[in-house]
């Protein structure tokens, strides 16, 4: 099967959650924005049954998923990047939620009133918000992963190999270097298991020549992972 992924060309956001799984998957696919043909049509497409609400939307056969976590847990089942029993199954969602939930404590950093504004309309209050988030909410989640590593042998998140919500967390950590480098420098040195995590997904050989392919989008002031030098403490 070729899989059609649906996401906006110019960033990587929500939908490189779904290009790290598919390129470790080593799984054909067209990335339908980037490669012509079509764009987020399918966002208007009246004959879907289960219409999506927004990108990004993987299309699979007859099947139409939308939301990131949903995608991640139909790929993660059929390319072997999921636990198997239905407990493993839950608690990889369960952590894909959380990196969900703390993705939009990223993006709020930099647009914290609302996304219809430009950054320059709201920097007063991104400011504040971007310093309580690297004091109080940046560490919380990172912890958070830290601790769940270390309660399932030390390397993994969930189950004795590699799943889809490892991919995330390096995305996480990743964008995360981009946006607040100097916060990151000091965060890091409590987050051994996450940094180890990192660096070996990093070396993964799909995962290692998609970092380094024109298939990977460059982070910029247009993502979710936004570098500020004001807004990194």
């Amino acid at each position: 099967m070729r899989y059609e992924l649906y996401y906006w060309p110019e960033i990587q956001g929500r939908g490189e959650f779904i290009r790290l799984t598919l390129e470790e998957a080593g799984a054909d696919y067209r990335d339908v924005a980037r490669q012509g043909g079509g764009g987020m049509s399918i966002l208007g497409d009246k004959t879907i049954l289960h219409p999506p609400f927004a990108p990004p939307v993987l299309k699979a056969g007859r099947l139409v998923i939308a939301q990131t976590a949903n995608i991640l847990m139909y790929l993660g089942t059929r390319h072997g990047l999921a636990p198997k029993n239905e407990a493993g199954k839950l608690w990889a969602n369960q952590l894909q939620l959380t990196i969900s939930d703390f993705l939009v404590e990223i993006h709020d950093t930099h647009h914290p009133i609302a996304s219809s504004l430009y950054y320059e309309d709201q920097i007063g209050e991104a400011k504040r918000r971007s310093k309580l988030f690297l004091k109080e909410r940046a560490p919380k989640f990172l912890n958070y992963f830290e601790n769940a590593i270390a309660r399932n042998g030390g390397k993994h998140l969930a189950g004795s190999k590699l799943t889809y919500p490892d991919l995330s967390l390096f995305q996480i950590v990743a964008g995360l270097h981009y946006a607040f480098p100097r916060a990151m420098a000091s965060l890091e040195k409590k987050l051994p298991r996450v940094v180890k995590l990192r660096d070996e997904i990093s070396k993964r050989p799909r995962v290692a020549a998609y970092l380094a392919s024109k298939r990977r989008i460059p982070f910029n002031r247009s993502g979710i992972f936004r570098h500020y030098p004001e807004l990194d403490a």
